[in-house]
């Protein structure tokens, strides 16, 4: 399986992990309205809260991206390095996000976002 299927994959688990990390060590969680109490969040779960819900946005295009170059026949080693480069930049995002550095966590941003734009061209 290509290296940037797991990526796929990997991606689509990172708005778990994130929201997982706004919950971690909050009282009162309620699972009846949950979207409710995750707005009431301050700091860094509140940032978390925030990257969860980025990375779910951000996970619709690239996943279309990795779908649409496999069906184009693009070079596997190229979009498979493109792929790692875009959850590289996630992650950044994440640590980003959580420490509230803003203009990096832009620019982060901009190369993952950039990474799937290139993946959409990088077929034949």
């Amino acid at each position: 399986m290509r290296i940037a299927y797991w990526c796929v994959l990997t991606a689509g688990l990172l708005p778990i992990v994130s929201v997982s990390l706004a919950k971690a060590g909050v009282k009162g969680y309620d699972n009846r309205m949950p979207r409710d109490w995750l707005t009431q969040l301050s700091g860094w779960q509140q940032r978390a809260n925030a990257a969860q819900q980025n990375a779910w946005e951000a996970f619709a295009l690239f996943s279309v991206a990795v779908i649409l170059s496999a069906l184009q026949s693009a070079p596997e080693a190229k979009v498979d390095t493109l792929a790692l480069a875009f959850i590289a930049a996630r992650v950044a995002y994440l640590g980003c996000y959580l420490a509230d550095l803003a203009t990096l966590r832009t620019l982060v941003w901009m190369a993952g976002f950039g990474c799937t734009l290139a993946i959409f061209l990088a077929g034949p």
